[in-house]
């Protein structure tokens, strides 16, 4: 009964004190650090001390870092954010006029340069693996613009290590050959060794035989897409659009992207070019936004 009347008596002299210090309550911090809400009445810390933040909250956030991260890579605006990826994947066919004798009765790997889709999208392919530019990595990390990688040995054996990072971040990896031949140049059976070489390489540095290959320069024949099925290849992606540094060149005689589009770009630095990575995807990334597309991911559609 006694401890009652001295938490009532408390609770006055608490309310009297707020009260007297309304108007100068940083002066009376020192007098109010015993008026302590019950317990039951305080609201409950989030787990750990962090705030927990709304969904809403939470879109504004990453929104506010998209926007500094794109004024950090000197965008002209934030990219697009991309569709979410379809629930019943679009039928993959041989662009017609690209396919080989047997295309269909021996279910070949088909060659197309575009996906089938309604969305406002393209697909950011790289080849070759050249230049290893770790800002390229932060900048598309920085900015969550998706792409997949087609790798060539000679090329990426220095360095597997580059690559195995840019895989950890979700990036998709793929075949380009050992030594990125003229494949038709070669027999079925050297075109098979260069084709299934990088998958025994694949797998051993990265974990995983790829199902996606691209013939180098776009180049193949029957021979090429019959050693790709029998090392496990399933699709031989090329493109529509080449992007470089200074300009961008076009498959389709009207000069412009299509909704699902794949487009092509390099591992390849100023050595190469008259810019670096980071420059070739801000003119990528520029155009594109600006056309209103936005970046998906490749193998969400295969």
């Amino acid at each position: 009964m006694r401890a009652v009347v001295q938490n009532d008596k408390k609770r006055a002299r608490c309310g009297r004190a707020v009260l007297a210090c309304a108007a100068a309550a940083l002066t009376c911090a020192p007098l109010l650090s015993g008026c302590v809400a019950p317990e039951e009445t305080r609201p409950a810390p989030a787990h750990g001390g962090a705030e927990i933040l709304s969904p809403h909250s939470r879109q504004a956030a990453e929104h506010a870092r998209l926007v500094a991260a794109a004024r950090r890579w000197g965008l002209d605006g934030v990219p697009l954010t991309p569709p979410a990826p379809p629930r019943t994947k679009p039928e993959i066919t041989a662009r017609p006029g690209f396919e080989v004798s047997h295309q269909e009765d021996w279910d070949l790997p088909p060659v197309f340069t575009t996906i089938p889709t309604k969305q406002k999208i393209v697909f950011l392919t790289i080849d070759d693996g050249s230049e290893k530019d770790p800002r390229f990595l932060r900048m598309m990390q920085d900015l969550k613009v998706p792409y997949t990688a087609f790798l060539s040995n000679y090329l990426v054996k220095d360095d597997y290590g580059y690559f195995r990072k840019m895989q950890s971040y979700g990036h998709t990896l793929n075949n380009h050959t050992l030594h990125h031949p003229y494949l038709p140049g070669l027999s079925y059976a050297d075109q098979k060794a260069e084709i299934c070489g990088m998958q025994d390489i694949m797998e051993k540095q990265f974990g995983r035989r790829p199902t996606v290959f691209r013939p180098p320069y776009g180049n193949y024949n029957r021979d090429t897409l019959r050693a790709a099925k029998s090392c496990g290849i399933k699709y031989a992606p090329i493109w529509n659009e080449e992007v470089y540094v200074d300009h961008w060149e076009y498959r389709e005689d009207d000069q412009r992207m299509r909704r699902g589009d794949i487009v092509l770009t390099h591992f390849r630095g100023r050595s190469d070019w008259n810019g670096t990575m980071v420059d070739d995807m801000r003119r990528f990334l520029n155009r594109i936004t600006r056309e209103g597309y936005a970046v998906a991911r490749l193998e969400d559609y295969l």
